[in-house]
């Protein structure tokens, strides 16, 4: 008997060791998946696994007609991704009568009778899907009906769960979301096989997520009109699967002169089909496009025209119907712009009333029972803050400045409100301080830091982002719609596996970790400057031998890129010209293109006539930013793409775009024939500097030519508290890193001798007054008071207190926006030269810092655009 004991003991050791193994094995097989983030498709078969694809043959597919228009549709495009993984056509079948061996069963409880008659006999749990948002559970069942031996059961909670379940399987056989839009190849496989367990990403943490497809012409226009005819549902019926299969549920339609619900009325009907949540813009209230109101219907103003837009607003309910919609409540401007002069804050109160009342007597419902957003978008936010009421139903979407930076949050102490809070996101903008459209300048790590920022504020009813033309915006569109999926599966730590899994999923696992590092560090580059900001002026060509390194930076990342293009598999590379090798050519022709303007006007100036050189290299780099472009529009996937990267990017003097590129202008000199054979293309300014002072007892990072600068996450001593922790975000910022601290949702702290704060040793060769320069991400003050503020002190002096948003004035945040960056200088009394400690203490959370330069009396910090590089450092 005890011997029996000790058996089954071990018996159930082995077991318990195997099934570790297992999820072990199961849990390193992971892959950046839209949906799911774990992989439970496997190209082997066992006991346990479901046959979808075997020897030939694929498991027939098992769908009640019933269930929803947009399931049965969805799961046709499920039937093809199996095709064309496997070259194999699934059967689909409508009764259970006619499954044999293994079979995939689909469909929506409450909706699909072969789902409910699952729950019944106890197959699935009803309880996990019941009343659920947006949920789907994927799993086997052994012998779910008659004559069936084992199912693959993909239940939805609602017809978008069902959607996401099967948009799910097809990531996992290997369906990119991008297999359209930016042509993202699908690798054969003979052999697919589905793990045990139930498989689901529960409910989405925000509930609605979305994209604006804005700014959109030239490029997205003339593609959609010479691919389709215009923006017609052939067109949208891209648009709706890439958000489903991003796992998206949300958007507002482009609107340059467009009309949705009008241009095609299939338009709006394939929308609920599909199961997506139609919006319209900020400005463009209940479900009317702007260009919907003719000059027929008089002005666009309430106060004297208010029964025209009645009628109008009504009619758009009327149009609205039962499809899902979030209706915008409110009024701009004609033409996005500010209503009236000042803040006219009970003639917006009076318009909400009268629109709520539109809404509830059209849709004869209750008012709450209709999902309504307002934007406080620009000067309406001034509305707000000046105490207008909003119904406490109506979403209060709130915004970032267009340039990526949040404006407003909920404060921490805010009773929550029934319609809860949204944010609306940029990556793409018309308007000042420069338009923003060419190419993808948004680090995802800046939009993780903000949105996560927002998050931890309570905002999680609505995440929209403005994506402009969706192409090239395709890998930050991506990041946004995952992590609205699930915030909380983010953070600093792991953003650097976001990169490298998103590789990996669209370029089939070749030079993952080459491309990661491509994309992470062109959006960087990308990121110090719009492109349409950038001219001859913005890198130094003297100091800090700054504008040859930014140049030689870029030329890295073409060189990698280059050397991945010609290896990469034949039928990947359309795909990789999209989204890494134009952005990175393009992006660095143009930075070499200005640098060279710059070498030419400063060697004009001298009478050098290596001008002359570098007038020829502008001309010939401002030719190959249109060869590119070209290429992108002929040559590239037979000409899918074309108009698609028209939008003019060279040639800015004000912040509307040029009609057409402008090259910089040059100057030539006037040389003599002797003179030519002297001349050298290499004889740049540069400024080498060395440090001949004795470092004996020095300590920390050393004073050199009147200065010091810092990385800031280069710290000596990081002190956390129990509420914070200092907090490094890799990749975030012009030159290495920002820091900041985290969690974000806490109240300001009161300096102390327990502050958390961040210690940098230095060393001074003199003594004196000081300035110290601290470079900061551009965050906005998104709360009641003046400012987010933090201390600075060296070594035991008061610390002062700063204020990041001490200057708010226009002109002031155009520049931090522009440069993006903000430094505020404090000024210190060094008493003694030698070591010494500068302290940065925390009191208001979301400051991210970047970089540190310290000027002394005697010293000089040359002018750059990124600060001198960081000093040496002595430990």
């Amino acid at each position: 008997m005890q011997t029996k004991k000790i058996y089954d003991s071990m018996c159930l050791k082995i077991k318990t060791s195997c099934l570790i193994l297992l999820l072990l094995l199961i849990g390193l097989s992971t892959n950046s998946y839209a949906i799911n983030p774990d992989k439970y498709v496997v190209n082997q078969a066992s006991a346990g696994n479901f046959p979808l694809v075997s020897k030939g043959k694929t498991a027939s597919i098992l769908v009640d007609d019933k269930d929803y228009a947009g399931v049965l549709k969805v799961v046709g495009h499920l039937e093809n991704d199996l095709f064309k993984v496997s070259d194999l056509h699934p059967k689909r079948i409508k009764k259970i009568s006619e499954g044999e061996d293994f079979v995939v069963i689909i469909g929506t409880l409450g909706k699909s009778k072969i789902i409910d008659q699952l729950v019944q006999k106890g197959k699935i749990d009803r309880s996990a899907l019941q009343g659920k948002w947006e949920k789907f559970t994927t799993q086997i069942v052994e012998n779910p009906f008659k004559g069936i031996k084992k199912a693959l059961v993909i239940a939805g909670s609602d017809k978008r769960g069902t959607i996401y379940g099967i948009y799910d399987l097809s990531n996992q056989i290997g369906i990119s979301p991008w297999y359209f839009w930016a042509d993202v190849p699908v690798k054969k496989q003979s052999e697919l096989h589905v793990l045990p367990g139930v498989h689901t990403q529960g409910e989405p943490k925000v509930k609605y997520r979305g994209i604006f497809i804005n700014d959109e012409a030239p490029a997205l226009t003339g593609w959609a009109f010479e691919k389709y005819g215009g923006f017609n549902s052939k067109f949208y019926d891209t648009v709706f699967e890439l958000i489903l299969r991003m796992k998206g549920n949300y958007l507002w339609p482009a609107m340059w002169g467009r009309m949705f619900y009008v241009e095609d009325p299939q338009n709006a009907v394939l929308a609920d089909e599909y199961g997506i949540v139609m919006g319209t813009s900020h400005h463009e209230p209940l479900t009317r496009a702007h260009a919907e109101w003719g000059k027929s219907n008089g002005k666009w103003d309430f106060n004297t025209n208010s029964e025209a837009l009645i009628n109008f607003w009504k009619d758009g309910i009327k149009r609205m119907g039962n499809k899902e919609t979030i209706v915008t409540i409110g009024m701009r401007g004609d033409g996005d712009e500010p209503m009236t002069e000042g803040t006219a804050i009970d003639l917006l109160e009076n318009i909400v009333k009268t629109q709520r009342n539109i809404i509830q007597e059209v849709t004869k419902k209750p008012i709450e029972e209709t999902p309504q957003m307002w934007a406080l978008y620009k000067e309406v936010q001034d509305y707000y803050d000046k105490g207008m009421t909003v119904p406490d139903d109506v979403t209060l979407l709130l915004c970032d400045d267009n340039w990526g930076n949040i404006r407003k949050l909920p404060e921490l102490d805010s009773k929550p409100r029934k319609g809860g809070y949204g944010i609306y996101y940029h990556y793409d903008y018309v308007g000042g301080p420069r338009n923003y459209k060419w190419i993808n300048t948004n680090q995802i790590e800046r939009t993780w830091e903000q949105m996560d920022l927002a998050y931890q504020y309570g905002v999680d009813k609505i995440w929209i982002v403005n994506v402009g033309d969706i192409k090239p915006m395709e890998f930050p569109i991506a990041f946004f719609l995952d992590m609205a999926w699930n915030p909380e599966k983010f953070n600093a730590e792991n953003l650097e596996d976001y990169y490298v899994n998103w590789a990996k999923e669209n370029f089939g696992n070749q030079f993952t970790e080459e491309i990661a590092t491509i994309l992470k560090l062109y959006t960087k580059y990308n990121a110090r400057r719009k492109p349409e900001l950038l001219d001859a002026k913005t890198y130094s060509v003297t100091n800090y031998n700054e504008a040859d390194r930014v140049v030689a930076d870029y030329q890295k990342l073409v060189e990698k890129a280059n050397s991945i293009n010609e290896k990469l598999q034949p039928e990947y590379k359309d795909a990789f010209y999209q989204l890494v090798l134009f952005p990175v050519l393009a992006s660095s022709n143009l930075n070499e293109m200005y640098v060279a303007t710059a070498k030419n006007q400063l060697y004009a100036a001298q009478g050098n006539a290596v001008a002359n050189a570098y007038a020829e290299k502008v001309k010939e780099l401002f030719e190959k930013d249109s060869e590119l472009t070209n290429y992108y529009h002929t040559k590239l996937a037979n000409g899918k793409w074309n108009h698609m990267m028209a939008q003019t990017h060279i040639g800015y003097d004000n912040w509307q775009q040029p009609e057409k590129n402008v090259i910089p202008k040059t100057k030539t000199v006037e040389i003599s024939i002797k003179a030519q054979a002297k001349i050298s293309t290499e004889n740049s300014p540069k400024v080498e500097t060395s440090i001949t002072k004795n470092l004996e007892n020095a300590h920390g990072f050393i004073e050199n030519d009147g200065y010091i600068s810092i990385e800031s996450k280069n710290y000596s001593k990081a002190i956390n508290s129990d509420l914070v922790k200092w907090t490094l975000i890799p990749n975030l910022g012009k030159t290495d890193s920002g820091i900041t601290i985290k969690p974000s949702n806490i109240q300001p702290f009161e300096i102390s001798e327990q502050s958390p704060r961040l210690e940098y040793d230095v060393c001074f060769f003199s003594k004196g007054k000081v300035k110290v320069k601290a470079y900061f991400s551009p965050t906005i003050n998104f709360k009641i008071g003046d400012g987010l503020k933090y201390g600075i002190a060296f070594d035991s002096e008061k610390p002062q207190i700063m204020n990041l948003n001490e200057d708010s004035s226009e002109k002031n945040w155009a520049e931090s926006v522009a440069n993006n960056i903000k430094i505020i200088t404090s000024t210190h009394q060094i008493e003694n030269a030698g070591n010494h400690v500068l302290k940065i203490y925390a009191i208001d959370s979301a400051l991210v810092l970047q970089k540190i330069v310290i000027e002394t009396e005697e010293g000089k910090v040359l002018e750059s655009y990124l600060g001198p590089p960081e000093s040496f450092r002595k430990e």
